[in-house]
Order: C-alpha cells, then sequence, then structure tokens
C-alpha cells in the first residue's frame, strides 16, 4: 500500500507519528477539509502531469486551478494530466492519496507559489483518508521539490 511507503520513508526521518489517518475519504480537497475541519485553501493538492514523456507532480494550494497559460510558459508544453491508471504506474501512488512523498524515481516534484500563503499546509500521506500538516519549510525539505513554480490562479485572480 502506497501509505505504507509513505509511512516507511517518514519513519527514516522520525515523523511517522505525525500521519494523520480518518474514518472517512479525504480523496478531495473539499473531503480533506472536511475531515481536517480545516479550510479547503489549506490542503496541499498534488497534481499529476506528463511533461515531454516525463511525469511531474505539481503541489498547490486547494484553491488554486493551474493556468494554461502560465504552465505552458513554465513547463514548455500544455498541462496535460495523466490518467488514473498511468498515476498510479508513474508516480506511486493513487488518485486521491497523490503525494509528493516516496514517489517512484524519475519523478520531478515542484512547488506552486499558492502554497506560501500559509503557515501549514496539510498534503495527503499516499492513500485517500490521511494527511500531514506540515510547515512550508518541511514540506520543501521532506518532498525533495526541484523548484518554486508560479503555473496557478486563485480564485481571486
Amino acid at each position: 500500500m502506497s501509505i505504507e511507503r509513505v509511512r516507511s520513508y517518514f519513519k527514516t526521518l522520525g515523523i511517522e507519528e505525525r500521519i494523520l489517518e480518518f474514518d472517512v475519504s479525504s480523496a478531495t480537497v473539499e473531503l480533506a477539509a472536511k475531515a481536517l475541519n480545516t479550510e479547503g485553501k489549506r490542503i496541499a493538492k498534488t497534481l499529476s502531469f506528463l511533461v515531454k514523456e516525463k511525469p511531474v507532480l505539481v503541489v498547490t494550494a486547494g484553491d488554486a486551478k493551474i493556468d494554461n497559460k502560465k504552465y505552458k510558459t513554465f513547463f514548455g508544453a500544455k498541462a496535460k494530466m495523466l490518467t488514473p491508471d498511468r498515476v498510479t504506474e508513474l508516480i506511486g501512488h493513487a488518485v486521491g492519496g497523490v503525494c509528493p512523498f516516496a514517489v517512484n524515481d524519475g519523478v520531478d516534484v515542484f512547488l506552486d507559489e499558492s502554497l506560501k500563503r500559509f503557515e501549514t499546509v496539510f498534503p495527503a500521506c499516499g492513500s485517500s483518508n490521511s494527511a500531514i500538516e506540515l510547515t512550508i519549510p518541511e514540506l520543501e525539505k521532506y518532498s525533495g521539490f526541484k523548484e518554486w513554480v508560479d503555473v496557478c490562479k486563485l480564485p481571486e485572480e
């Protein structure tokens, strides 16, 4: 199971006890916010894309949407999300539990600027009923991100 992979990874860092597991689904921003009793925008959603045949993850704030123009400017390609089957195969986590931790080799992780509005955010932990609360510096450290990007728009934009 994917959550076990994340748990093992976090165990090497001494933070596995911080993983939160729920009796309800946290597979969407709305469900995760309800399970955590927090605002949806603080859910760090992890989106899976294919850029020139290479899988990449973009972690964004829960209220952010991919801005196609910004995405294409940065990545040099149109935003093409992976199908659910390909997500599991290429990323190593299933849709609903995709996170930037313990992913398959060769997957680059990018953090979107939309996350910087918050002291802490809640990414999933490899299953559709898990999360962890992390500060932005912790998210940077534990995700092994490649770089910060600005490829989203927020509701007020």
